[in-house]
């Protein structure tokens, strides 16, 4: 389930009677906790507990009559760090991102320590010419370009709007 549970927690554990179970606040609650699971489950979120370790960079997909462009912002990280995938009509981007800051002094000792993995998986047409794939990497951000098929840019057709 996403997020915690509204209900107290004797209904969790299990020493509520029938009757409460069957009370419109209980039946609303479970059916509000139905609907944001569906919902959430799309965006491949998990609660905050699972989540530690994990990031999910912004990324930004453009799309002209020649390529597709793919941004990705992954700050503090090199190149060295990602690793991009051009598969059969998927695009996916994982890396991993470890940090460590360490500062001493004569009165004190200061360590630090972050890291953060990700993997995301863009589903693609299959219009996408992959022997000119290209990446690019630069201060911090990612950028794909994946240009189209000689046969995908010219099937588009430009369609002129009549005001009446």
């Amino acid at each position: 389930m996403f997020g915690r549970s509204l209900l107290p927690s004797l209904w969790r554990q299990g020493e509520v009677s029938r009757r409460d179970r069957e009370h419109p606040f209980v039946t609303i609650q479970r059916e509000m906790n139905r609907l944001f699971d569906e919902f959430f489950r799309g965006f491949d979120l998990t609660p905050f507990e699972e989540s530690m370790g994990r990031f999910s960079p912004a990324i930004d997909i453009k799309e002209d009559e020649k390529e597709y462009t793919i941004k990705v912002e992954l700050p503090g990280m090199d190149e060295k760090d990602v690793e991009v995938i051009l598969g059969d009509n998927t695009l996916t981007i994982k890396g991993e991102k470890k940090e460590e800051k360490e500062d001493k002094d004569k009165n004190y000792y200061y360590m630090e320590r972050t890291f953060g993995a990700f993997q995301r998986t863009i589903p693609l047409p299959a219009d996408i010419d992959s022997q000119k794939a290209d990446a690019r990497f630069k201060k911090g951000v990612l950028t794909i370009s994946l240009p189209k098929t000689e046969e995908a840019r010219s099937k588009g057709k430009k369609i002129t709007i009549k005001a009446e």
